[in-house]
């Protein structure tokens, strides 16, 4: 049985291959009504994406110059849409947390005010005992 490795062209052989507009054409006009791939044309007729990239600009009916086609599936919709919703939702979270957080700074500030007292931390300073040295002295009877 034959194998495909057999028939397999080399570089030069490659690129001494001419394909017909024609052929050109039609292939094009398969990718627009997919029925094949841009896949399925390369490994089929051993040519670089970029060549089938080229003849797709050349022979399109759709191809104007300087006017870009994006092709988007359907996948990429959804997926696109699923970010949108989720970007939302975290920003919205965000929001509330935000919201959550300035509230407990003001609450901080209202009681340091009423009760003379400073509450929040400070970072440089280390911890002190407020209530003296409790833990060394010892009770006599």
């Amino acid at each position: 049985m034959a194998q495909r490795k057999q028939f397999k062209l080399s570089v030069s052989e490659r690129r001494n291959r001419h394909f017909s507009d024609n052929f050109k054409r039609q292939k094009v006009q398969e990718l627009q009504a997919n029925k094949t791939t841009i896949a399925e044309i390369r490994t089929q007729y051993e040519v670089s994406y970029n060549t089938i990239y080229r003849w797709v600009r050349k022979f399109s009916a759709q191809q104007e110059k300087g006017i870009r086609t994006v092709v988007e599936t359907e996948s990429d919709t959804r997926e696109l849409i699923n970010l949108k919703t989720k970007n939302a939702e975290l920003e919205r979270l965000i929001g509330q947390k935000q919201i959550y957080i300035e509230f407990l700074n003001k609450m901080i500030d209202l009681a340091e005010d009423t009760y003379g007292v400073d509450i929040k931390k400070k970072f440089n300073s280390s911890p002190s005992n407020s209530f003296g040295n409790i833990g060394n002295d010892t009770i006599s009877l």
